[in-house]
């Protein structure tokens, strides 16, 4: 009696806080019909704070920031979004016009075609995509063993073993590619600059020499960190030190 009530209480409060989620984003999304992108960037943010993220979200937020020209903002929503949603062409298209108006150019480091075919398989889906396609594989898997074991002709026995057989491959490879792709979501930070402009030090120090001077928007891979300080590497392979108030961790 006593879990009821509290599954019951559960179910209230999930409601209620869901409602209130939806209040808010109608009002955010009028803030930005009206123009009012300021307010919508205060309500959209009052959301994320409260524990509930979407790509429909960091699209909205990423569209608000980009009409203020805070491009750096822009830019990390976007990215965002795109980890929810991989495939989003809406936040694909729009990143690629905030990426269009910032200053740096950078050269990217020639990749091996296989490093780079492996990257572009393991961001085309995000980490819920490549498990429902192993729990999929996985029912596959178990149905042609049930039909081999259970088939009463040859013919159903073979079909059992030759779907089995391939769909093991197949699991096999995509639970590679599900474990490749949360260790890479573990193992890397890439961050987006938000500051107009920083110069990057040689060592974490405000006295330290300049290695070379990044602008709003950037995006770069967040290797160490050391006190209030981050050793960033460029997609064309330099490295320096940056405060870590300068950027946001995608």
């Amino acid at each position: 009696m006593m879990l009821r009530k509290l599954l019951v209480l559960l179910v209230l409060i999930s409601t209620a806080s869901f409602a209130q989620v939806d209040d808010l984003m109608r009002t955010a999304n009028e803030h930005y019909q009206n123009e009012q992108f300021d307010e919508a960037i205060r309500v959209y943010e009052e959301i994320i704070n409260q524990g509930f993220v979407s790509d429909a979200l960091y699209y909205n937020l990423g569209n608000a920031y980009f009409r203020q020209n805070q491009l750096g903002k822009s830019i990390l929503y976007y990215e965002r979004g795109l980890k929810i949603s991989p495939n989003d062409e809406d936040l694909r298209y729009n990143l690629s016009i905030a990426k269009a108006r910032t200053i740096d150019r950078i050269k990217d480091v020639p990749k091996l075609f296989i490093i780079e075919w492996w990257e572009l398989l393991l961001t085309s889906l995000s980490i819920s995509g490549w498990s429902i396609i192993v729990i999929i594989f996985f029912i596959i898997f178990l149905i042609s063993l049930s039909l081999y074991f259970t088939g009463k002709t040859g013919k159903a026995q073979r079909t059992g073993f030759l779907f089995g057989s391939s769909g093991l491959a197949a699991l096999l490879f995509f639970v590679i590619v599900l474990v490749s792709s949360v260790n890479r979501e573990r193992s890397t930070d890439f961050g987006i600059l938000v500051e107009p402009e920083v110069a990057a030090k040689q060592s974490p120090d405000d006295r330290s020499n300049d290695a070379f001077v990044i602008h709003e928007g950037l995006k770069f891979e967040v290797e160490d960190k050391v006190n209030d300080w981050s050793r960033i590497r460029l997609s064309d392979g330099k490295v320096g030190w940056l405060p870590n108030n300068s950027f946001e961790i995608i």
